[in-house]
């Protein structure tokens, strides 16, 4: 089943929003880019890695008028198929260039759309989508919160520090410091839910913030704000999987600026 958010977003790139493309390369390029090395298995430079990763936005800009969700292809087959087709054109061409010759770039047709259902992606891929869509939450609920709220946040489970010295380092009460955490962290599960919303075309890509340990729908009333929390054990587990998945991309992003050997898993 789509959902009007991924409807909104497709739509949003078939009308050339260039904030949407932005968006999506914000988000995605570096696993897409670690995705070409991968495959490129050292044949392809840095700068050839990043060449052909622009070239895969193209080639998703002139497909998307095409593209129908519907035909069962999972988001992060989508994009894969389409690098893996701007990658084949790529080594294609060299093979020509060293026979004399010369290849022409090959069309995007429909029958990708088919091929992205089934497109193998192994789990490390997988899982450096779905980080990547953790990222993207995080960097909404920055940019929503109050600067000091996020700054707890940020120290308290993003850096791991205790309460009691997020307290001590900020001159603030320990219930403080935990009242504005839970707000950030309501905050964060309801962007998680309209990220995950928005970049998943299918129920099984719905269900990934579940079978990694992200639980998004407390029900337990916190606060007197209208916040709402899990018990404290789903808050914890909920804390501990968004700190080691933020650092796993945090590393992934940092490998990818510094053009070195890019590893998803």
């Amino acid at each position: 089943m789509i959902t009007s958010l991924t409807t909104n977003f497709i739509g949003r790139l078939r009308n050339n929003d260039q904030g949407a493309w932005y968006e999506l390369w914000e988000t995605f390029g570096p696993v897409v880019r670690a995705q070409l090395a991968k495959w490129g298995k050292g044949r392809i430079g840095s700068e050839t890695v990043r060449d052909l990763s622009q070239e895969t936005l193209a080639a998703l800009s002139e497909s998307i008028d095409r593209y129908d969700p519907a035909k069962g292809a999972r988001f992060s087959t989508w994009l894969l198929a389409i690098a893996k087709h701007v990658l084949g054109d790529e080594m294609d061409r060299r093979l020509a260039q060293k026979r004399g010759g010369n290849k022409k770039t090959g069309n995007l047709d429909e029958s990708w759309m088919i091929a992205a259902a089934t497109q193998s992606a192994d789990a490390a891929y997988e899982a450096a989508i779905f980080r990547a869509k953790v990222e993207a939450a995080i960097r909404m609920v920055e940019r929503e919160s109050d600067f000091a709220d996020f700054t707890i946040y940020r120290m308290r489970v993003l850096d791991g520090r205790p309460g009691k010295e997020v307290a001590e380092a900020l001159g603030i009460s320990e219930p403080t410091v935990s009242r504005r955490l839970a707000k950030v962290r309501s905050l964060l599960r309801v962007k998680l839910v309209e990220v995950i919303s928005t970049y998943s075309f299918t129920d099984d890509e719905r269900k990934e913030a579940e079978r990694n340990g992200i639980k998004l729908d407390p029900k337990k009333p916190v606060g007197t704000a209208g916040e709402s929390s899990g018990s404290a054990a789903d808050d914890q587990f909920f804390d501990e999987a968004i700190c080691e998945i933020y650092h796993r991309q945090m590393e992934l992003r940092r490998r990818d600026q510094e053009d070195g050997p890019v590893r998803l898993g």
